[in-house]
C-alpha cells in the first residue's frame, strides 16, 4: 500500500459520475433514464481535464494504459465469448427446454421451490441474472395465474434464483470482474463462494416450501428436448473441473452450434449471425469496462484511490476490519450505481489494495465483492432485476421485497463467513 493520504480532489470525476447517474435517476424516478455509458464518458472527460501539471497527451496515454491493462483485455475476451455462448444456446432452444423439463417433472406443491432451482440453473448456465429474469418472469406470472400463488412471491423467487447464478456462474460478468480485479482464478473463487452461499440457498428453499400454498391446478409445460440442455451441463462440468474459462466458453459455443445445426435450428449462416448478435450484445458492457479501467487509472494517478484507501483503512486493525471494508465499499458503490458489475469494476482495484495490505487471500476478496454486490443488487427496488420482474407482474418494485429472501440470506452468510474465517485462522 502506498504511503500518504492521497488527494480528495482526485475523486471529483467519480462524484460527477454519481451525480449524473444517481441524480438523473432520482429526478426522473428512473435509474436507467441516463445511460450509464454516458455518465462514465462525462466523468472520464472531467478526469482528463484535471491536474494541469501533466500534459493532456500524457493523461490520455495514462487513460489508455488503464483501459488496456492485461486483466481488462482478458475480461473483454471473456465477455465476447460469454455473449456468443449465451445467444447460441438460447437460439437453439436450450433455455426453453430447460424450463419445460423442470416444469414437467415438478409436483404442484414444489412449484415455487422448483422455480428457484430453475432460475438458479439457467442463470448459472447463461451467466446473466437480467436475462434469466426476462426469460422466467412470464412463466412466474403464468404459474401465479394458474394456481393463485402470490405473483410477488413467484417473481421474487425468480429474482433470488437469478442472483444465485449471477453470483456463481463462470460466465457472469460480475464473477469475471471479481476474479480479474482480484487476480485470482475462477475455480478457487467458485469454491470459496459456493460454500458461503449454499446455506443461503438451502434456507431459501425451505422458506419457499413452507410458504407455497396448496394448489389444485396443474401447470402445463410445453415439449422439451433433453439434448438441447447438454451445452449448459457441459459448460458447468468443465468449469467445475477447472478448465480455463475461455476454453470452456469456446467449447460451449461449438457444442451448442453443432446441436443447433443437427436439430435444424440453425443453418451455417444463421448460426454465424446469432454468434455475431451475441457478441454485439456485449458491446456496451465492454465499452463500459474499458472506460472504467481508464477512469480508475487516472483517479489512481492523481491520488484518488490512495485517499480512499487511507479513509477506509485508517481505523482497520484486523483482517475482519479489512474484510468489512471491502464488503462495505462494494455495497455502497452498488447502492449508488444500481449495477453490481459496475460496482465491482469500480471498487475492485481498491479492494485489491486492501486485500494485499492485510493479507486477505484474493479468492476471498473476490468472493466478498461478488457476494455483497449481488446481495445489494437483489434488494434495491431501482435495480434492473427487480424492475424487470415487477413490470412483468404489474407490481410495484417494493412489493417484491417482502419475499426477497435469498439476497438477504447471502448477505447474512457473507457476514458470518467474515467472522468464521478469521476465527479459524487465529492462533
Amino acid at each position: 500500500m502506498e504511503n500518504g493520504k492521497g488527494s480528495l480532489s482526485a475523486l471529483f470525476p467519480f462524484v460527477v459520475f454519481l451525480i449524473l447517474f444517481v441524480g438523473s435517476g432520482i429526478i426522473t424516478d428512473d435509474f436507467y433514464h441516463l445511460p450509464v455509458l454516458s455518465a462514465v464518458l462525462v466523468a472520464s472527460a472531467v478526469a482528463l481535464l484535471m491536474n494541469r501539471k501533466f500534459p493532456f497527451a500524457d493523461k490520455v496515454e495514462r487513460f489508455a494504459q488503464g483501459a488496456g491493462q492485461r486483466s481488462i483485455i482478458i475480461m473483454v475476451f471473456i465477455f465476447l465469448l460469454a455473449g456468443a455462448f449465451g445467444a447460441t444456446a438460447k437460439g437453439m432452444g436450450a433455455v426453453d427446454s430447460t424450463v419445460n423439463l423442470a416444469l414437467s417433472v415438478l409436483p404442484e406443491h414444489l412449484l415455487v421451490v422448483g422455480l428457484f432451482i430453475i432460475a438458479a440453473f439457467i442463470s448459472l448456465a447463461m451467466g446473466t441474472s437480467v436475462g434469466t429474469i426476462a426469460t422466467l418472469a412470464p412463466i412466474a406470472v403464468g404459474i401465479s395465474t394458474q394456481t393463485g400463488i402470490s405473483p410477488a412471491l413467484t417473481l421474487a423467487t425468480v429474482v433470488g434464483g437469478a442472483m444465485f447464478g449471477d453470483n456463481l456462474s463462470i460466465i457472469s460478468d460480475t464473477t469475471i470482474a471479481a476474479v480479474r480485479t482480484q487476480h485470482t482464478n475462477m475455480k478457487d473463487k467458485f469454491r470459496t463462494n459456493f460454500f458461503i452461499v449454499l446455506p443461503a440457498a438451502i434456507a431459501t428453499l425451505i422458506l419457499l416450501f413452507f410458504l407455497t400454498p396448496s394448489v389444485a391446478t396443474t401447470v402445463e409445460a410445453a415439449d422439451f428436448n433433453i439434448v438441447k440442455i447438454l451445452p449448459y451441463i457441459g459448460v458447468l462440468i468443465a468449469a467445475l473441473w477447472g478448465v480455463h474459462v475461455i476454453t470452456v466458453l469456446a467449447g460451449g459455443i461449438f457444442f451448442a452450434g453443432v446441436i443447433g445445426l443437427w436439430e435444424g435450428n440453425y443453418t451455417i449462416s444463421s448460426l454465424a449471425k446469432t454468434i455475431s448478435e451475441g457478441i454485439s450484445g456485449m458491446s456496451e458492457l465492454i465499452l463500459l469496462t474499458l472506460l472504467i479501467g481508464g477512469l480508475v487509472e487516472i483517479i489512481r494517478a492523481n491520488g484518488g484511490l490512495q485517499y480512499l484507501l487511507y479513509i477506509t483503512t485508517k481505523k482497520i486493525k484486523s483482517k475482519i476490519g479489512a474484510a468489512w471494508s471491502i464488503a462495505g465499499l462494494v455495497s455502497l458503490t452498488n447502492l449508488a450505481t444500481a449495477n453490481n458489475t459496475i460496482a465491482i469494476l469500480t471498487a475492485g482495484p481498491l479492494a485489491k489494495d486492501i486485500a494485499d495490505h492485510y493479507n486477505i487471500n484474493p479468492k476471498q476478496s473476490a468472493s466478498l465483492l461478488d457476494i455483497f454486490s449481488c446481495a445489494v443488487q437483489g434488494l434495491i427496488p431501482y435495480g434492473a432485476q427487480i424492475l424487470i420482474a415487477s413490470q412483468a407482474g404489474n407490481l410495484t418494485p417494493v412489493a417484491l421485497l417482502s419475499y426477497s429472501f435469498y439476497p438477504l440470506l447471502i448477505a447474512l452468510c457473507g457476514v458470518i463467513a467474515i467472522y468464521v474465517r478469521q476465527a479459524r485462522i487465529r492462533p
